[in-house]
């Protein structure tokens, strides 16, 4: 940190930085508040308007408002609507030809004044395309020209200078969150659709289904239960990713239980040396805990917490094994602790 810089921050107190970022944040919290009273018939003319489109939700917005119309094309997008983002200053300069009839415009300014907006006005009207303002201004010029106005009301953006856009795009990105949410449970948008839209990163390894992400029976340690231990160390190797638990079946082929390198630790601590050359059945945990095809993720991941668990066998409905989850496959989305700190994962003990 420079002199100057440091010489800026000694002005206001570590108290006041406190206070005034509460100040900025209950000034924004405030208005969704109002937001929500505010909310009327014109918010159902606005969801009729966008159920009734046969093309794509078309959002602007310039500037600041620009950003937060991104993000609300891409809420809209990942929850059923079909939608995408327009900016204002690149439609005038071919990005026009993006726009179809069956579209309809999303249009955000809080002024309702943007010059880029209101240029674009009079192509909006010769296409005929359905539009929908997003304003603080129900007076304003863009207001004036649309088919539903939704209106933000008398909003002071916050912090000393109550200037730079804070509260206004905070109620429109709430505003946004809330036509695309109410749309998409009208059109029964369920966690399946949304596993479709978000296949990528943790959130999909969340939605996904447990055959996704379990490691598939060829790549798992499997053996009969009438087998002893010995045999079964000496050739249930498999290559690649090592599991601590060898699955075992019963002579109809279902599974029966599951031996674990714990279990293999105990009968050593225990000096039990000859159960080593006894039948696994003997020693293994009989009626593992399971989980069945199609289970979503966030199950197996509930019972390996629950269960304090490290090796989650998949079952069919025949109860025959079709692979295994490995605590290391979702460590990633485990639950925390919150008697450990932030950065350390609860991980459940071996069986």
């Amino acid at each position: 940190m420079n002199a100057e810089l440091a010489s800026k921050t000694s002005v206001i107190s570590p108290f006041d930085q406190i206070r005034l970022a509460r100040e900025v944040i209950s000034t924004e919290g405030n208005s969704l508040l109002l937001l929500a009273q505010r909310i009327d018939s014109e918010f159902c003319r606005a969801i009729e308007l966008i159920l009734s489109c046969h093309g794509c939700v078309i959002v602007s917005g310039m500037g600041k408002a620009g950003l937060v119309g991104q993000k609300i094309a891409a809420t809209l997008a990942s929850t059923g609507t079909r939608s995408h983002f327009l900016h204002p200053g690149e439609a005038v300069h071919g990005d026009l030809g993006r726009v179809h009839s069956s579209d309809i415009v999303l249009v955000l300014s809080q002024s309702g004044e943007t010059e880029e907006v209101v240029r674009l006005l009079p192509f909006w009207r010769q296409t005929r395309i359905p539009l929908i303002a997003v304003t603080g201004r129900p007076e304003s010029t863009l207001a004036s020209q649309v088919d539903v106005v939704l209106d933000l009301g008398p909003l002071e953006e916050a912090g000393t200078l109550g200037l730079a856009p804070s509260t206004s795009t905070t109620a429109m990105l709430a505003l946004g969150d809330a036509l695309a949410l109410v749309i998409s449970q009208i059109l029964e948008f369920r966690a399946d659709d949304f596993a479709r839209f978000h296949p990528g990163g943790n959130l999909g390894k969340r939605l996904a289904k447990v055959e996704d992400i379990m490691r598939p029976l060829k790549d798992c340690r499997v053996a009969s239960e009438a087998r002893t231990v010995r045999q079964i160390l000496i050739e249930a190797e498999q290559p690649g990713r090592r599991s601590g638990a060898i699955l075992l079946m019963d002579d109809l082929g279902c599974l029966s239980g599951i031996f674990t390198d714990s279990d293999l630790a105990r009968l050593m601590e225990g000096q039990r040396d000859q159960a080593l050359d006894r039948p696994i059945r003997h020693v293994m945990t009989s009626n593992p805990t399971t989980i069945p095809l199609a289970s979503r993720v966030t199950e197996a991941v509930e019972l390996l917490a629950r269960q304090k668990i490290s090796e989650l066998p998949v079952v069919n409905v025949r109860q025959h094994p079709v692979g295994l989850i490995d605590i290391t496959d979702v460590v990633g989305i485990l639950p925390r602790d919150p008697t450990l700190p932030p950065e350390t994962l609860r991980l459940p003990g071996n069986h």
